[in-house]
């Protein structure tokens, strides 16, 4: 099968370890399916997991991706869900400790054909095309998880997004307005500010700017550089939600007087579970969202989709077509 795969591991150079050719097909495990992908997507993980960060060395190769949606062996369209449990696992599997993602311990989805469980697959709603399902198992289920399970922020209510045009950040942005939810953003390129407005933002601002009024929840995925902006942006009682830090997670300032005196809630999220892949898939297809797709390209040139996002020129998601 033709793959995107790592081959190894380099911090200031990650494109050197990538290769894109031909991988043995998969093997189905008990319990397990293998599926025709169609379509599949790129993720900042995976670009990390070629600097070395989430993927042991020992590893490789491996066939990299988490997004995917494709055609399973009973002939079903269908969604991947990326998150697998240890075995015996039961509950929310986002709470197993031993949990990985596909490409972390299981080959991934940046393949013609990727093994995954079978309780895994999420029915692909028909009115969504291949290109729009293959956006949502990853960056739009954090998403979609931060702001309806965790934030606990109503119709009504004002959201903060850090750092604007990020795949979480846009796909907040489309849900959140979509839901009701007032969106602020900010972003440190007065474009990328422009298009989350366009997309469905009711406000732009630069980063770390004082704020007309202070938000119900802020949702982080920057970390130590916008942290003392995301507490002073709270009402008394708010809730920051935080799903990655990409800037680093040792802010100078804890701020933690701050947080215990307004009684802030700091909840961490990561990805989400099979079930609230369904229910995403569901509301992107009862809201009519359409997810911003950055470009789309065949997956034997997906070095060219690696190397966009490596130079930050990525503005929503880049999807291959396998």
């Amino acid at each position: 099968m033709l793959a995107a795969y790592a081959v190894s591991q380099s911090a200031s150079d990650p494109l050197s370890g990538l290769e894109v050719g031909e991988r043995p097909d998969p093997q189905a495990r008990d319990g397990w399916v293998v599926v025709d992908v169609r379509t599949c997507a790129l993720n900042h993980h995976d670009v990390w997991s070629l600097r070395g960060v989430g993927l042991a060395a020992d590893r490789l190769p491996m066939v990299l991706g988490c997004d995917a949606a494709g055609i399973d062996p009973d002939g079903n369209e269908v969604l991947i869900h990326a998150v697998i449990p240890s075995d015996g696992w039961n509950g929310d599997e986002t709470l197993d400790p031993r949990r990985t993602l596909l490409s972390e311990l299981h080959d991934g989805t940046l393949a013609t054909k990727v093994a995954v469980p079978r309780t895994n697959l999420v029915p692909k709603p028909a009115e969504l095309s291949w290109e729009q399902a293959a956006c949502l198992p990853t960056a739009w289920l954090t998403a979609y998880r931060m702001l309806f399970t965790n934030s606990q922020v109503q119709p009504g209510g004002t959201v903060l997004v850090q750092g604007a045009a990020g795949g979480v950040a846009t796909a907040l942005v489309q849900l959140g307005a979509a839901a009701g939810i007032r969106v602020w953003v900010t972003s440190r390129d007065e474009a990328k500010g422009e298009q989350a407005v366009a997309l469905g933002a009711d406000r732009a601002f630069a980063s770390g700017q004082r704020l007309p009024e202070r938000v119900d929840a802020v949702m982080e995925t920057v970390g130590a550089a916008t942290w003392s902006h995301s507490v002073n942006a709270l009402r008394p009682g708010g809730t920051i939600v935080i799903s990655g830090a990409t800037s680093g997670d040792a802010p100078a300032k804890a701020e933690l007087t701050k947080i215990f005196f307004k009684q802030l809630r700091v909840i961490g999220s990561t990805m989400g579970t099979r079930d609230e892949l369904q229910k995403l898939a569901n509301f992107v297809v009862a809201q009519g969202i359409e997810p911003l797709i950055d470009s789309v390209v065949p997956l034997a040139d997906a070095r060219d989709g690696f190397a966009k996002m490596v130079d930050g020129q990525v503005t929503g998601k880049v999807v291959f077509a396998a």
